[in-house]
């Protein structure tokens, strides 16, 4: 019987486009489950966007949509990156779905039911204005610890400590800007501490489902300390309204947070995918043959190891058979970081034009079964491509195929030497270890292994030189033998010692070609099946590489893969260049959409007060009001061109949303818009922007 997996990769947040990251787990998701169907697997392969939760309630109500319609213009974005990199989930669905919001449901009511379920009274700070509860990272003020200011409410950036948002001294919403309130509220746990499911964790984290080193990081997580404190804690599962997600059956006003529906979405995005086939999803994963596997980064340990198998396992459901943890992509030993400067767009690589399968190859050749982070390093990533991918394995089909064509109307011989039979033979003979190091995602070690065959392959080749035998037998512009006779088992009718030659070594290359191709497959779907459509053949399985092609006439060969040019790497790390130089100022920069633009919030603000930063000659601290019910402070680097009483009163145009900024001063809330040419010292000078007479702080610029 096949094996029958149900396999899905991380939810992604729909409060942005695809990053690197997203892009590296799908890829080697993506790579297993389309080795697994090598093998005869069936697969199904799904995945959802996670769309509950205040950040992005928040978010469409900073630009006027509702939620469903701000995840909506996400999930439109989803498509080019998924099909632009060859990922192919089999069904991509959002946790805001129907079938969400039932299975949600259902298990938290199976939950209850085994009497794991607890409601207690907790107090939070309650944002008056808004009138809502407050996520901690939505509360600000004082680190209770070592009087840093604006300070989030779980932790403090400035002394690293850790506390309770209602610790904070000074608190103020990061939303309204008023002064929060304590008050008390009715919250749902998950008894995620009761006995039955620390034993049941204990057990199932420990019986080889997770990689080793997973294993015993949890182990750590169910150690209590003498006082008592450690181990496992129960996990408040609600949120009061307004919140946007799943309602929490008979308790109104009340949300699952996100992270109790989020998971469930993989379940959903199944039932979604079978009902659109007609089958019945419970008897699947009823079927104790189904293989569940998940796919997902370090940073969500905790959630997918811990609450995600006791929800299913105490609401009477099928638990996940591996969780598979990766590390993260990062440049020079840190994590890829957009605001960093070190952040690769995915969508940028394609627009650039690079082959979205000399990435799909570079991660897979870095990728092992270990939770390691992934270095992305441009020259080596030039040097792999151009060496292995284009040096090593296009190569041998583009030494030889064109001598096939044009000497023996694209016929392969079916004799092709013992030299020839017993180097195929080697290729075939690690089929098994190749399938093996696929399953057990050891993809770099795949890599090298396909790479030393195609060693093997251009030793051959170098060693009977194809380019000289057909030197030897007629010019290389001559055309197919003549005399009426056609290529046989032995070589051209009529054709002399160097012509079978010939045809058999280059018989012997296209056919390794075509092994190592099968090889390869999983890493490069889109190149197998220009390869296949190349050779006449069906789409290839790992069973095909036994077989020989024997009496077979391939197709003209074309060009397969271009090199990397180095310059285009250089290109993806730098800010993109500016389309066209306007007469006396600086470049104009690539043209934007009006999503892009939608996404940057200004607004009017008036300048309360501004006054000089001791030990800078370039910055103002200004105090704005931009209509919140507070102020904003904003460093300006425009010492050289205003003097602080100057500003005081006026209006000024700010970008509202930008990410607060840690600075050696303080912390910085947003960014004044002044005009300038470049460089900020040539005329006419540097000039705040002013609104017309009329505009008030709050405004939004459109």
């Amino acid at each position: 019987m096949p094996r029958k997996l149900f396999v899905t990769t991380a939810l992604p947040y729909a409060n942005a486009p695809f990053h690197i990251g997203h892009m590296m787990e799908y890829i080697q998701a993506d790579t297993w489950v389309r080795a697994q169907r090598m093998r005869g697997a069936e697969v199904n392969f799904v995945c959802a966007d996670d769309a509950h939760g205040a950040p992005i309630m928040i978010a469409a109500e900073k630009v006027g949509q509702t939620p469903q319609q701000f995840v909506a213009g996400i999930a439109a974005g989803r498509p080019q990156y998924l099909e632009g990199f060859h990922i192919a989930f089999d069904n991509w669905h959002s946790t805001d779905g129907p079938e969400n919001h039932r299975l949600a449901q259902d298990i938290y009511l199976g939950l209850r039911k085994n009497e794991l379920i607890d409601v207690r009274s907790i107090e939070q700070f309650f944002d008056p204005v808004k009138g809502m509860f407050l996520p901690d990272r939505y509360i600000k003020g004082e680190c209770p610890k070592c009087g840093a200011k604006d300070q989030y409410g779980d932790s403090c950036e400035s002394c690293g400590a850790v506390y309770a948002p209602t610790d904070l001294k000074n608190p103020y919403s990061a939303l309204s800007g008023a002064v929060p309130v304590r008050k008390s509220s009715e919250h749902y746990f998950f008894r995620l501490s009761d006995p039955r499911c620390v034993a049941f964790l204990e057990q199932w984290t420990q019986d080889g489902k997770l990689q080793p080193e997973v294993a015993n990081k949890i182990r750590e997580w169910f150690t209590k300390a003498e006082d008592g404190s450690g181990g496992l804690g129960d996990w408040d599962i609600s949120r009061d309204a307004p919140y946007f997600g799943i309602e929490i059956p008979d308790a109104p006003g009340k949300y699952f947070y996100v992270w109790l529906d989020a998971p469930v979405g993989y379940l959903a995005s199944l039932t979604h995918l079978f009902a659109r086939r007609g089958h019945d999803v419970d008897a699947y994963l009823a079927d104790p043959a189904v293989e569940q596997v998940h796919f997902i980064g370090k940073d969500i340990v905790y959630f997918h190891t811990l609450f995600w198998p006791a929800m299913l396992h105490f609401s009477g459901r099928k638990v996940p058979n591996h969780v598979f943890v990766h590390g993260f992509i990062t440049v020079g030993g840190e994590k890829m970081s957009k605001s960093r400067g070190t952040g690769l767009s995915p969508l940028r690589y394609l627009e650039l034009g690079l082959n979205p399968e000399w990435l799909r190859y570079y991660i897979a050749a870095k990728l092992n079964a270990r939770v390691e982070d992934v270095e992305f390093n441009p020259e080596d990533f030039v040097a792999r491509v151009n060496s292995d991918l284009i040096g090593k394995y296009i190569n041998i089909a583009s030494r030889a195929a064109g001598f096939l064509t044009k000497r023996f109307a694209g016929k392969l011989s079916a004799d092709l030497g013992v030299e020839g039979r017993v180097l195929l033979d080697t290729l075939r003979a690690h089929r098994a270890t190749i399938e093996q190091l696929y399953e057990e995602r050891e993809f770099g070690k795949a890599v090298r292994e396909i790479m030393q065959l195609a060693d093997r392959v251009n030793e051959y080749v170098d060693q009977h030189k194809p380019w000289e035998l057909a030197k030897q037998d007629r010019p290389a512009d001559a055309g197919p033998p003549q005399g009426g006779g056609t290529p046989s088992a032995g070589g051209a009718a009529g054709a002399g010692a160097s012509s079978v030659a010939l045809h058999d070594v280059c018989s012997v290359c296209i056919e390794a070609f075509r092994v190592l191709t099968i090889y390869l497959k999983p890493i490069l779907p889109a190149l197998a099946a220009q390869v296949e459509a190349f050779l006449k053949v069906a789409p290839m399985d790992f069973a095909d590489a036994a077989r020989a092609l024997g009496h077979h006439t391939i197709g003209e060969y074309k060009h397969l893969m271009q090199r990397v040019d180095a310059k285009q790497m250089d290109a993806l790390f730098e800010p993109p260049q500016a389309a066209r130089v306007e007469p006396g100022g600086e470049p104009i920069a690539d043209e934007i959409g009006i999503d892009d633009f939608s996404r940057v919030d200004l607004r009017i603000a008036r300048i309360v007060n501004a006054e000089l930063v001791e030990g800078s000659d370039k910055l103002l601290r200004l105090t704005l009001d931009v209509g919140e019910g507070r102020h904003r402070n904003v460093f300006s680097g425009i010492r050289s061109a205003y003097k602080p009483e100057d500003l005081i009163g006026k209006f000024t145009v700010m970008v509202a949303n930008l990410a607060p900024r840690k600075m050696k001063f303080g912390l910085s809330e947003g960014m004044v818009l002044a005009a300038s040419h470049a460089d900020g010292k040539a005329n006419p000078g540097l000039f705040v922007l002013e609104p017309h007479p009329g505009a008030q702080p709050g405004m939004r610029v459109r």
